[in-house]
């Protein structure tokens, strides 16, 4: 069994929504976490968009990998 163009082509954008959704998921870290507490960690983004996007990477990478497209 061997990969397509069209699958290769899937891989690529399934692992880059999957860089995207870490790179959404950084960030938001307290100067000194000891004495203060930074809300920033709770923000919309870090806990709705970013798993999205982490799960839609992983699902297309699924589909990459199981579908069979005709040449």
């Amino acid at each position: 069994m061997t990969f397509s163009k069209k699958n290769y082509i899937l891989m690529g954008v399934g692992v880059a929504l999957i860089v995207l959704g870490f790179i959404l998921l950084s960030g938001g870290g307290a100067e000194n976490p000891e004495t203060e507490f930074s809300y920033e960690i709770y923000s919309f983004r870090r806990l709705w968009v970013a798993p999205i996007v982490l799960i839609a990477g992983f699902a297309v990478e699924a589909i990459a990998i199981f579908k069979r497209f005709k040449n």
